[in-house]
């Protein structure tokens, strides 16, 4: 185990943490009988205590027992936008010791299928907006039940601001029909749940991969290797009960999951949170309620630097910002501790690690970095093709082992056999991106192994290319993918959103030439596209390899003339 990056480790903070032995559930119901009164959840104006949550999840989970029979073990779909229904959904299943597969609300009926067969899934909990989606599929799958529920039914009676999403102003429909089950009746309808019996071991969640790289894969985990990265979160991120959390990142994403949900839970803090990103209402959300953490995703915190009224907030509040998912350029890191006067934390993880196997060290981070290995995590980088380990500066593929590593792919034994390997009497998961570690023992991102551009036999990163065109003055989004090129094989072509008041006043042409002045020949983008916006995930990923299959139609169409 490669210890060189215990010397930057935070102070006052221990090298490894004991993973508790008590499930997801009880750290709710120790919060809510440590704090029953205090204020847990605030949406849009209204709020929430530990007590009143506490008491709505077990109300569900009761429902869910006597009326949709769900059992310990079963696959319950969670399909829905951030909201207090989320939040006790989430928990009610898991009081019911049954499991809970959180799914990406932007899905169509055709991904809903998948997912409902992979895991023979026979109860749903849906926000109402979401109802077209997934109503075709009843019993034309094995799906039996849909539990609907409105955003509205969780706001205050007046006050909400003008920031609401649509979504949440519609008011509660009705839902006829035997498989329907309307949320306001549930929780009338009274019924206590069964003894909890809850174990470590219990498997609680289905996260599914993205599947950009083939068939979407439900990654098993259990209370313990979601506890193990809770309890990370918390200590590395100095949480109380006294801090107040801005929940925007969404819930079905194990990042928004873990940092914005289950972490603020355990410390009894405040979660204030919001159903759609809206810069204006992030800052008056941190304004508002004093809001101390913050994690996010890049795409985010270039919104919200872009805002141009943001100097009308006081933001002091702020003690941490934090997040992953994709590097923050360096650009804007710089700009973010211009303007808030902090620096961005950012970690790197997986959904096969439920969020985090690397943080930095808050008061000692670095820019487009993913950070040292987190508490008992044993990192390492490898040669992809012969495992052979390497060292310092050596780009390789980035392998872990810790107790957040999931236990493996859902019925997919094979492909879980395929992503471990053991070494020195421990397992190591294959993540499948390539990155290095410097003398500090720092990692840092090169690239997915599946994204590398072949440019006359050079490796071009994408990532290190966007990085650069992010501190061109008029850049305020890139994104970098490969394209046909029939003398080179692949040339690097660079998708580009400018700022407002750049627009119409920067050429593609002058991009390139500064761009050329400051790349490798082998490098620099030779094409330049603007674009108005980027088609992203709903965690706020850019979807590079959509932007990729567009190139590639292009060049098949003009082949084919």
């Amino acid at each position: 185990m490669n210890t060189r990056h215990y010397p930057f480790w935070p102070k006052r903070v221990s090298k490894t943490l004991t993973v508790p032995d008590t499930t997801l559930y009880d750290n709710l119901l120790v919060s809510a009988r440590r704090y029953p009164q205090k204020t847990a959840l605030i949406y849009y104006g209204a709020s929430y205590t530990y007590e009143e949550l506490l008491r709505e999840v077990d109300l569900l989970s009761g429902y869910m027992e006597s009326e949709l029979k769900v059992k310990a073990g079963d696959r319950v779909m969670l399909f829905m936008q951030n909201s207090p229904q989320y939040f006790i959904a989430f928990y009610a299943i898991m009081r019911a010791r049954a499991v809970v597969v959180p799914i990406n609300p932007m899905n169509t009926e055709h991904d809903l299928e998948f997912y409902i067969k992979d895991c023979e899934i026979e109860s749903a909990v849906i926000g109402q907006e979401l109802y077209d989606s997934i109503s075709p599929l009843l019993t034309a799958a094995c799906l039996k039940n849909l539990l609907i529920a409105a955003y509205s039914d969780y706001l205050p009676s007046e006050g909400t601001g003008k920031n609401l999403p649509e979504t949440v102003k519609e008011e509660s429909e009705r839902f006829e029909g035997e498989h329907h089950h309307l949320w306001r009746n549930a929780l009338k309808a009274g019924y206590q749940p069964s003894a909890y019996r809850g174990e470590a071991g219990d498997i609680v969640c289905l996260p599914y991969t993205s599947g950009t790289t083939g068939l979407p894969k439900g990654c098993v985990h259990t209370n313990r290797t979601i506890q193990a990265n809770v309890v990370s979160a918390v200590n590395w991120m100095n949480a109380t009960s006294d801090s107040v959390h801005l929940t925007t990142l969404p819930l079905f994403h194990v990042t928004g999951m873990l940092h914005s949900m289950h972490a603020p839970i355990f410390s009894g803090s405040a979660m204030v949170m919001l159903t759609r990103w809206n810069r204006n209402a992030a800052a008056e959300a941190i304004q508002s309620y004093q809001v101390t953490h913050w994690v996010n995703i890049s795409t985010m915190v270039i919104d919200f630097l872009a805002n141009p009224h943001l100097c009308d907030y006081d933001l002091s509040s702020l003690t941490s910002i934090a997040g992953g998912g994709a590097a923050l350029p360096e650009a804007v890191g710089e700009k973010l501790y211009q303007v808030l006067g902090l620096k961005f934390v950012e970690g790197y993880g997986l959904s096969e690690t439920i969020s985090h196997t690397h943080f930095n060290p808050p008061d000692r981070p670095k820019l487009q970095c993913l950070g040292i290995p987190s508490f008992d995590v044993d990192a390492r980088i490898v040669d992809p093709v012969t495992l052979k380990e390497l060292g310092v500066g050596e780009a390789g593929e980035i392998v872990v082992s810790g107790p957040q590593v999931f236990q493996g792919y859902y019925n997919r034994p094979e492909e879980t056999q395929q992503s471990f390997f053991e070494r020195d009497g421990k397992a190591f998961f294959r993540t499948g991106d390539i990155g290095r570690f410097d003398d500090d023992g720092y990692y840092f991102m090169v690239d997915r192994v599946k994204r590398m551009i072949n440019a006359s036999g050079f490796k071009v990163w994408p990532t290190e290319i966007e990085s650069l065109l992010y501190s061109h003055p008029a850049v305020q989004q890139a994104c970098v993918v490969g394209i046909p090129d029939p003398k080179r094989g692949e040339s690097v072509k660079a998708f580009i959103i400018l700022n407002d008041t750049d627009r119409g006043r920067v050429s593609e042409k002058e991009i390139i030439e500064w761009a050329k002045e400051r790349m490798a020949a082998y490098k620099y983008p030779r094409q330049i596209e603007f674009r108005e916006s980027f088609p992203t995930t709903a965690s706020g990923k850019i979807l590079w390899r959509k932007l990729q299959e567009e190139e590639k139609l292009k060049n098949e169409a003009v082949s084919g003339r």
